[in-house]
């Protein structure tokens, strides 16, 4: 059974073991996973800033993949994780699903190192909107099918044909409520960006 990493109150500080940082962006469509994924991982006790959805959202959120979902992040999710043995410290933003967001989006996404964007198969399309933002701000990211028990799965070169990725754009799958599996989506992503900029991969931390 998956648990709370936070769960323990006197994990709240950065260890003294972190020699860098990076801020990674998590984004998607719309009830794909964001908060769930950085509640499953977060170390402290994640930020969320959510709303009840309200009659307002009736024709312009799409609740089909996700009729139960009865909040909505407005702002942000916010979390931190630890990784390469407490070396490196990850901040974690979440971004809201909704394209109305776009300008909170590219606020959020400045100064990120990259994006770990998830997408659901259900509806790839989307992802879209997310990506076609990454692409033209220049962000690195890397995509993960969050594996919804009900959602199809597709041979992985229907999935980047469908998603338009490039051949050296990490494409994974994980399931947002369990740690382990959102941690490798991650670690799958750092290590992309590691290779990308090898001489100096990640931001010293000041």
């Amino acid at each position: 059974m998956d648990y709370a990493p936070w769960s323990d109150p006197s994990v709240t500080y950065v260890p003294a073991t972190v020699t860098r940082s990076a801020k990674i962006v998590v984004a998607g469509g719309f009830g794909v996973g964001k908060t769930t994924l950085i509640g499953s991982v977060s170390e402290v006790k994640p930020l969320r800033m959510e709303e009840p959805i309200t009659q307002a959202s009736v024709g312009v959120d799409d609740l089909r993949g996700t009729p139960h979902k009865t909040t909505t992040t407005v702002a942000m999710d916010f979390g931190r994780i630890h990784i390469a043995n407490g070396r490196i410290a990850l901040y974690l933003f979440g971004l809201p699903g909704q394209s109305r967001f776009r300008p909170l989006w590219e606020d959020l996404a400045e100064g990120a190192l990259g994006c770990l964007v998830l997408a659901d198969s259900r509806n790839l399309d989307a992802s879209h909107d997310a990506l076609g933002l990454l692409d033209s701000g220049g962000v690195p990211y890397a995509v993960a099918i969050n594996a919804f028990p009900d959602a199809p799965s597709y041979p992985e070169a229907e999935l980047r044909q469908a998603l338009a990725l490039e051949p050296s754009t990490p494409l994974t799958v994980c399931d947002a409520r369990n740690r382990t599996s959102s941690l490798h989506a991650l670690i799958t992503l750092t290590e992309y960006l590691s290779e990308r900029r090898s001489a100096d991969p990640l931001e010293p931390r000041r």
